[in-house]
């Protein structure tokens, strides 16, 4: 089977599961598709021919439970219906299997039913957000997040691998597994084929087969991306792949194929950098924060994040509290936005480099002075200062408009602004002033009004008498005489 032929079968990570529920009253098994502003659901039959019709949730765990739940609480008379969840390829076989379990009830039919079916779990209150958008409610902690459960892994599977419960849960990587991701490092597996056996490090995820059953997918490394045939009916074209390999981003929205329904997918597309896997998510999955390090976020910026173009952001705040800039974007494989900063091979990198180009020819001719600084306009006394070189106080505002002061210089060289806040300025400033006055009174003949009766070589730092004896030889006073009288 050819490289070509491979892509094209492989399913998207990504692709949906589908909800089907059973009416109670009439113990018929439907599928959802969709719920009105009133509560009422609206169902079609789970065949093949309605299969465009059904309503599709993310299949990571952690995702469905938030839907799912939101989407329990706003239905009308929900204790009428039990809800199953089942994989989209083969939605209308399951929901046929499940039929039968309920017309023909026995021990083994209802533990399939039950293998299938899904609760909505009781939540802490809180503000729902995006409630129409069934992937991006926030996450939490909680255990009806997990996709999985630790007793449907084939241990033995794991053991043939080299792997263990204990070792996943030492290195923390059993959770993300559960929860229906990929390990977030790579694992050192080894593979016995028989006659020998095969060593490589590898991601690891679970996934659900079409029978149902739990298997352990294994992501090895590529030597590199596969960007040279089609990926589910998307022809990646030469920008395509310069951005891929550059920032491991493609950088616009492309509608991909789904090779078993023909279904188009408005998707973004990245690398996973730890085994060069080609990964698409649907982008009615992509969450936008309204901050991002407290910067915050604009409809034309969220909007740009939203197509996975790349952002660059100014002032942001690190952990440390230092302000920083760098470009940002969302990653299908991480599925949260990124920083693009200190990667070496990418485009971030081309950029600085060509700015530090145009920056070595720019520090041949002048400088020009900026006249706005963080949002303050100098004034003319202000920039005449300001342009020339000298120090000045400003009055400026952060990011939730509380006022902050501090001190600006500008540098002709580097045609950059250097800020001070005011107890940084006076901790390097008035140690700097003192130290002029010790050097101009001991070393160039120069006096100080303070101290210049004082006999005594000054201090470093010093402008005025230290002591009882140097404020009386300020003072024209004669020192006290030590001796005994006679």
């Amino acid at each position: 089977m050819s490289e070509e032929t491979t892509n094209k079968q492989e399913m998207p990570e990504q692709l949906s599961d589908i909800l089907l529920v059973l009416d109670k009253e009439k113990m018929k098994i439907q599928a959802v598709k969709s719920i009105d502003e009133n509560g009422k659901m609206e169902t079609v039959d789970p065949t093949k021919k309605n299969q465009n019709q059904f309503m599709r949730v993310d299949k990571s765990g952690d995702f469905f439970s938030n839907f799912f739940s939101n989407f329990f609480s706003q239905l009308k008379n929900p204790t009428n219906f039990t809800f199953f969840k089942v994989p989209a390829p083969v939605a209308a076989e399951k929901a046929e299997e499940l039929q039968k379990h309920v017309d023909k009830p026995t021990p083994q039919g209802e533990k399939v039913l039950k293998e299938h079916e899904v609760k909505a779990e009781p939540q802490p209150d809180k503000k729902q957000e995006n409630q129409n958008n069934m992937a991006t409610a926030q996450t939490t902690t909680e255990t009806s997040e997990y996709r999985y459960k630790p007793e449907q892994i084939d241990w033995d599977t794991m053991k043939n691998l080299g792997l263990s419960k204990e070792y996943l849960e030492k290195r923390n990587l059993l959770d993300p597994l559960l929860r229906g991701y990929k390990t977030n490092e790579l694992l050192p597996i080894g593979i016995n084929l028989g006659g020998s056996i095969l060593r490589t490090d590898a991601r690891l995820s679970l996934q659900q087969a079409e029978d149902g059953n739990v298997i352990v997918a294994i992501h090895g490394i590529k030597r590199e991306p596969n960007l040279h045939f089609e990926f589910f009916g998307h022809k990646f074209t030469d920008e395509d792949k310069k951005n891929l390999l550059e920032t491991g981003n493609m950088g616009r929205v492309v509608n991909l194929v789904n090779s078993k329904t023909g279904e188009l997918m408005p998707s973004i597309i990245s690398i996973d950098r730890l085994t060069n896997d080609v990964i698409a998510l649907r982008t009615e999955f992509i969450k936008i924060p309204d901050e991002i390090k407290g910067v915050k976020l604009n409809e034309e910026q969220k909007q740009t994040l939203m197509e996975g173009k790349p952002l660059y952001l100014e002032g942001m705040i690190s952990s440390k509290g230092t302000e920083f800039s760098a470009t940002v974007q969302f990653n299908a494989d991480k599925r949260y936005v990124e920083f693009l900063f200190d990667r070496s091979n990418n485009n971030q990198q081309a950029q600085t480099n060509q700015q530090n180009n145009q920056q070595s020819n720019q520090q041949s001719q002048p400088q020009e002075a900026p006249r706005t600084f963080r949002g303050k306009e100098l004034d003319d006394e202000q920039y005449n200062k300001f342009k020339a070189g000298q120090t000045i106080y400003v009055e400026l505002k952060d990011k939730k408009d509380q006022p902050y002061k501090g001190y600006i210089t500008f540098d002709k060289d580097t045609g950059k602004t250097n800020f001070e806040f005011p107890g940084q300025y006076k901790a390097r400033v008035e140690p700097a002033e003192s130290h002029k006055t010790q050097t101009a009174v001991n070393s160039e003949g120069k006096t100080n009004e303070a101290t210049k009766n004082v006999q005594e070589p000054l201090k470093s730092g010093q402008q005025r008498p230290k002591n009882e004896k140097q404020q009386e030889q300020q003072d024209n006073k004669p020192a006290k005489s030590k001796g005994r009288k006679m």
